[in-house]
């Protein structure tokens, strides 16, 4: 009767063993899925099918610089890998951009957010313009100075170059550039992005300082005229170790005719 009760006991204490077992491995592979979700909320690079159109149509679509769509409406292919930036330009209508962003998945399982995912499937992009302030009459688009009291006659078509620096009444004209970042101290870069590669060229990064900036300069942008101005943009990022990196981006015509670029950055942490 001992030994039975003896075997039963160990039995038991076998079982028990072999269960605490079990409990320990779920709980370890519970605790490997939660912590390998952890941060990771990066895109993962994917290839999608945009549909692209604008109101009105006929309008030329360019992201990151590079012309991908002569004339809404269109579609393309290309990789996404976050926040994807479109600009539309049109003759006659303010340059508008608009963005594709991935959205955050909820891992039902874990309880945390997991990766940021593109829906499957084409996606579209729609951009309704805004008309400029003034009308270009299209018979004498070559010499906008008689539409826009704002370019100094005979100047519109002057182009910066190397051989004569410093004789276009572009080149003279006076911009106060002013950025700024709470909190201070970010890391400010600009470069030049073009629509047409072929007149303006887009250039890489280049460091300014950190923040507070404020200086006065002119657009010595080679290849750079009053005409073509509005098809180039001056990007400005900021940067700081634990923030996110912010962009912004500005018309260069826009600028020439407030005689300012300026912007403030309110840093969001990582």
């Amino acid at each position: 009767m001992e030994a039975r009760d003896h075997f039963k006991n160990g039995a038991s204490l076998k079982s028990l063993m072999s269960r605490g077992k079990y409990f320990i491995s779920t709980v370890a592979i519970i605790s490997l899925m939660i912590f390998s979700s952890c941060g990771t909320t990066k895109t993962t690079p994917v290839t999608r099918t945009i549909s692209l159109n604008s109101e009105p149509t006929g309008a030329k679509v360019v992201v990151n610089g590079a012309v991908v769509c002569i004339s809404t409406p269109c579609s393309i292919t290309i990789p996404l890998s976050g926040n994807t930036e479109f600009t539309f330009i049109k003759d006659g209508y303010v340059q508008g951009t608009e963005f594709l962003k991935p959205s955050v998945q909820w891992n039902a399982l874990t309880g945390l957010m997991g990766p940021k995912v593109f829906p499957e499937g084409t996606l579209h992009v729609f951009h309704t313009f805004a008309k400029q302030a003034y009308a270009v009459d299209p018979t004498i688009r070559a010499d906008v100075s008689r539409v826009d009291p704002t370019i100094r006659a005979g100047e519109a078509t002057n182009m910066v170059t190397r051989d004569k620096p410093g004789s276009t009444a572009l080149e003279r004209t006076i911009i106060r550039w002013y950025f700024d970042s709470d909190p201070r101290g970010a890391r400010i870069f600009w470069r030049v992005i073009s629509s047409i590669p072929d007149q303006v060229k887009n250039t890489n990064e280049s460091y300014l300082t950190s923040t507070p900036y404020e200086e006065t300069r002119s657009f010595n942008i080679l290849g750079l005229t009053y005409e073509n101005s509005r098809d180039v943009v001056i990007e400005i990022k900021v940067t700081r170790p634990g923030y996110m990196d912010q962009v912004k981006r500005y018309n260069v015509r826009q600028a020439i005719d407030q005689q300012e670029i300026s912007g403030f950055f309110d840093m969001v942490k990582q």
